[in-house]
């Protein structure tokens, strides 16, 4: 029989891999921006956000912060690369005003990365309590996150229209969710548990208001006022 170990190992392979499909969701986005030669209407706000969330999560799960958590950096870290690569995309394909506003972004995140790598090795000695101011800073990253998803699930309320509420998103978020929270569960880390279990909650209300306004959608209406904003483009990656 396999002990706790050895499951949560499986179950973190699990979330790396859902994970790994979610950081890689935006590539068509990205194919699109590489042939037009121009970001357009696309926003970069939800690549340089999880640059940062990324970077915090690798930092959490170092050994002198929070051991035995390797894969939560192997995650991470593959998510901090691949979100640099959409990033600098969008440096290429941008105007003068929009490269600055990334530049300006990138350097207050560098800067807030290393206050708290300085903070957190010279003031906190155990990995308990470097656990804890991390991991606390990482649950309120990924709750501010979810604001992303709040307004797509307005939106769907108000119009009673599923039309810009991406199915397989949705469950593969819920997915995400649930894998992470089991993992958290197994090796109880309430840092990873809270933002999952969130997660897990959005992706079922999702589904909920999927299954409710499905009948009402008007398949046909026209989605240009929509794209506008590149609010389809939406990413939440927990962990």
């Amino acid at each position: 029989m396999l002990d706790t170990g050895t499951i949560r190992t499986i179950v973190g392979i699990i979330g790396n891999v859902i994970s790994l499909g979610l950081f890689l969701s935006p590539i068509p986005t990205m194919v699109k921006i590489a042939k037009q030669k121009s970001v357009g209407n696309f926003k970069p706000d939800p690549y340089t956000a999880t640059v940062l969330n990324c970077a915090m999560w690798v930092f959490y799960g170092l050994p002198i912060v929070h051991p035995d958590s390797t894969l939560v950096i192997t995650i991470n870290g593959a998510g901090f690369v691949i979100e640099l690569v959409y990033v600098t995309i969008f440096l290429i394909y941008s105007n003068w005003t929009k490269r600055r506003k990334i530049v300006i972004a990138l350097i207050l995140e560098a800067i807030f990365i290393a206050v708290m790598v300085f903070v957190t090795l010279f003031f906190f000695q155990t990995t308990k309590d470097r656990s804890m101011i991390v991991g606390l800073v990482c649950v309120v990253f990924n709750i501010i996150m979810y604001a992303a998803p709040l307004t797509v699930m307005k939106m769907v309320i108000q119009t009673k229209s599923v039309k810009y509420l991406p199915l397989p998103l949705a469950l593969a978020n819920l997915c995400n969710g649930a894998i992470w929270a089991i993992y958290a569960l197994l090796r109880f880390d309430p840092y990873v548990l809270i933002p999952n279990g969130l997660g897990t909650i959005s992706g079922l209300v999702q589904l909920i208001l999927y299954g409710v306004f499905y009948k009402t959608t008007n398949w046909d209406d026209n989605d240009e006022e929509y794209n506008k904003g590149g609010k389809s483009e939406v990413q939440l990656t927990d962990v």
